[in-house]
C-alpha cells in the first residue's frame, strides 16, 4: 500500500519551499454546498491552490480521481505533456448524479515522483 500524503494548511508551514511542495501536489474538490437528487451534479478537482504543478516527461500528475466514501466515481488519466510540458493547475471536472441524501467527496491524485495525495473531504448535502 503507498504512503497518501494529505494536505496541510500551508500559512502554518514557514519555508517556502514546503508550500509549494505541499500545494502543487494536493487536490481540491470544487462544487456547490448542494446538489439535486437525480440530477447532474458538477465536482472540479483542482490540482494546487496557488502553486501549479510541473508537466515534465518525468514528473506529472498521472491520474485524478473523485470518491464518494469508499466508492470511486470517476477517474482522469494524464499522459505526460497534455499541460504543453508547463507549469499548470491539472484540473478535471466531473459530472455525477447523486442518488443519496448526501455525497462525502475526496479526491486522489497520483504524482509520478512524489507519489499519492488526497484531498480534504467535502461534504455535500443531497435534496
Amino acid at each position: 500500500m503507498p504512503k497518501i500524503n494529505r494536505y496541510v494548511d500551508i500559512d502554518t508551514v514557514e519555508r517556502e519551499a514546503k508550500k509549494d511542495y505541499i500545494d502543487r501536489h494536493s487536490p481540491f474538490v470544487h462544487c456547490a454546498e448542494t446538489a439535486t437528487k437525480g440530477e447532474k451534479f458538477p465536482v472540479t478537482v483542482k490540482m494546487g491552490n496557488e502553486y501549479s504543478h510541473p508537466d515534465d516527461f518525468d514528473h506529472y500528475i498521472a491520474y485524478i480521481q473523485l470518491w464518494n466514501g469508499e466508492t470511486l466515481l470517476g477517474q482522469a488519466t494524464f499522459t505526460p505533456g497534455t499541460l504543453g510540458n508547463q507549469k499548470d493547475h491539472a484540473e478535471v471536472t466531473f459530472n455525477i448524479v447523486p442518488t443519496g441524501n448526501k455525497l462525502k467527496l475526496t479526491a486522489m491524485a497520483y504524482c509520478t515522483k512524489h507519489g499519492l495525495w488526497e484531498s480534504d473531504p467535502v461534504e455535500v448535502e443531497v435534496k
